[in-house]
Formats: structure tokens, sequence, C-alpha cells
């Protein structure tokens, strides 16, 4: 596999639709982020009731496009008429997969519906070594790994972070290591706000970096705007950040060097 690889990882999230966010996930913005020399972009996937992935971040058409309904039960000759910000199409996985050949694309798999198609758009397009597969459920992640013919990259579920936490804090080496066993990064948000009004739980830090790495693993941060906490996650040694502001991102890292 060649996705997670020594460049600092710059991820496209949701493509790059600044100065026009109702264009996310669109071929647009895709085209937008390659333009500014982005290697990776991040992107989401639903499938069709007749079971086709689309990029798209929400379960539903409402908020993205001027259409109405759930993706997963609505067939694709519908969807596809549905346009996100009322002008760009809602893009089949395939091209996103298939009109840039040369990048890398970051998957989350949302629901269920998007498991078999997400692994026939990969095995159509044999993007194998330049796709990451993750999703919040590590189930999710594990189904469409096991319709694929060959391995890809992968990134860690909810409750594998949770576990890999709690080893982390108690610098319990061995634990924590167990805990990403089956997958090659962490893709987490700096800190996560706790239900009941517990607080703010950070998840990124020097300590949980360093143990991510020490247990082989890259460490990928979402969704980072500001150039002033891009630079102190660098310095922290994170391995890549995922960012709506793909030409801040790509400023900062020409900076300080990191721009490939």
């Amino acid at each position: 596999m060649t996705y997670f690889d020594d460049r600092f990882a710059a991820l496209a999230h949701r493509g790059f639709s600044h100065g026009n966010e109702n264009l996310e996930n669109s071929l647009a913005a895709f085209a937008a982020a390659v333009e500014l020399g982005y290697q990776y972009v991040e992107t989401d996937a639903h499938g069709t009731s007749d079971g086709v992935a689309v990029a798209l971040h929400d379960e539903s058409l409402d908020r993205t496009t001027d259409a109405s309904g759930l993706v997963s039960e609505l067939p694709w000759s519908v969807v596809r008429q549905a346009r996100i910000g009322g002008t760009e199409p809602v893009p089949l996985l395939e091209d996103v997969l298939g009109n840039w050949p040369g990048i890398n694309v970051n998957i989350d798999v949302k629901a269920r519906s998007g498991i078999a198609p997400v692994a026939d758009a990969v095995e159509r397009t044999a993007s194998w070594d330049r796709v990451c597969i993750t999703s919040f459920s590590p189930a999710r992640r594990v189904a469409t790994l096991a319709r694929l013919s060959r391995p890809v990259a992968t990134s860690a579920g909810s409750s594998e972070v949770a576990l890999f936490l709690a080893a982390a804090r108690a610098r319990l080496a061995p634990a924590a290591r167990w805990a990403l066993r089956r997958v090659d990064a962490l893709q987490v948000p700096v800190a996560q706000v706790l239900p009941a009004g517990l607080g703010r739980l950070v998840v990124v830090d020097d300590v949980t970096v360093a143990q991510a790495h020490r247990a082989g693993k890259k460490v990928h941060v979402w969704t980072i705007n500001d150039p002033g906490e891009m630079r102190r996650l660098i310095d922290v040694g994170v391995d890549g950040i995922v960012t709506d502001r793909a030409d801040l991102l790509r400023e900062v890292l020409l900076e300080r060097g990191l721009w490939t």
C-alpha cells in the first residue's frame, strides 16, 4: 500500500469549496483541490437503493442539494438528478476515484447501504493502493474490507479510538498497540465534547501522538481551518491534517517545507 508514506498528508475535506461551501463533495470541489496541488482528498459515501456508491456526507439529499429523501431509499436514476448547491450533480464515488487516478481518496463509509457499493467502486477502479477506508463503525469498515480482493489502508473507528485513548493516557503501550492492531491510522478531532455536560476530552496531544507513533500508526486530525492551529498540530507531530481551507493549509505547509 502507498496511501501512507513519509509525506505529510494534506487532506481536502469534501474537496475544496471555500467561497461556495454549498458545493461540498461535488466534482467541482474535488477538481479545485486537485488544481491547488492536493494529493489527498476526503469524502463520504452512501449507497443508493440499487447499490450505487455516491460521494455525499448526509444520509439524505435535503441539506446539500435541491432534492430531498434518503439516499438509501432512492435509486441512482433519482439521485443523479439532484444538484449540490442547486448546480452540481451528486457524484458517483467511482467518478471521484476514476477522474483523478493520481490522487489518494479517504472514504468514510457512512452507513450499511454503502458497504458493498464502496467496495465495488474501489474494485472497478483498481484503487486499492490509493484509498483509505474508514468509518465511525469498525463493523462497517471490516465488512467493506471483506468485499475487497486486495488490502487497503484503514483508519480506526470510534470504539477503537476510545480504547486507544484509555491505554495511551495510562502509558500502557502494549494496550495502545493492541487497540489499533487492525488499522493503519487514527483520524480524529483535536478534542471531543463529552455528553451530559461532562466537559471536553482532549484526543490529540503530545502523549497520544507519541503513543500512536510508538504503535506504528499515523495521526490525522480533522477538521482544522485555522493556520495557528495547523502550525501547533504540526509541532505536536501529527502526520496529516484534514481541512475545509485547503488554500490556508497549503500556505502553512509551504512555509514549513512540508508541501509536496
